[in-house]
């Protein structure tokens, strides 16, 4: 029984893959694609594609969906350097000690 329940999360396992494999290929993603891609939930994803923040195309005006090399271009927007940020907080915390 025990092999059988490893078996079966193995098998799990590789069908996850093959469908990130398979999301990876696409071009255009359906709405549940796009939330397993960006890792985001169902309410999170319409909230932005509701307020516009996310670029997305509604044909029809029914199902949502979302171009992956736009959804990459929007995941790497206001990009933070690596190398701002340590004097960030120390300046940071130098100001708050001040006041």
């Amino acid at each position: 029984m025990a092999n059988e329940n490893l078996i079966l999360d193995k098998l799990t396992e590789i069908a996850n893959k093959l469908d990130e494999q398979n999301l990876l290929q696409k071009t255009t993603l359906n709405f549940n694609e796009a939330c397993k891609y960006l890792d985001v939930s169902p309410s999170h994803l319409y909230k932005l594609t509701s307020t516009k923040q996310v670029p997305h195309f509604c044909p029809q005006g029914k199902k949502l969906y979302f171009r992956r090399d736009e959804l990459d271009t929007w995941l790497q927007r206001n990009r933070q350097s690596a190398d701002d940020t340590p004097t960030d907080a120390a300046d940071l915390v130098i100001r708050s000690r001040r006041s």
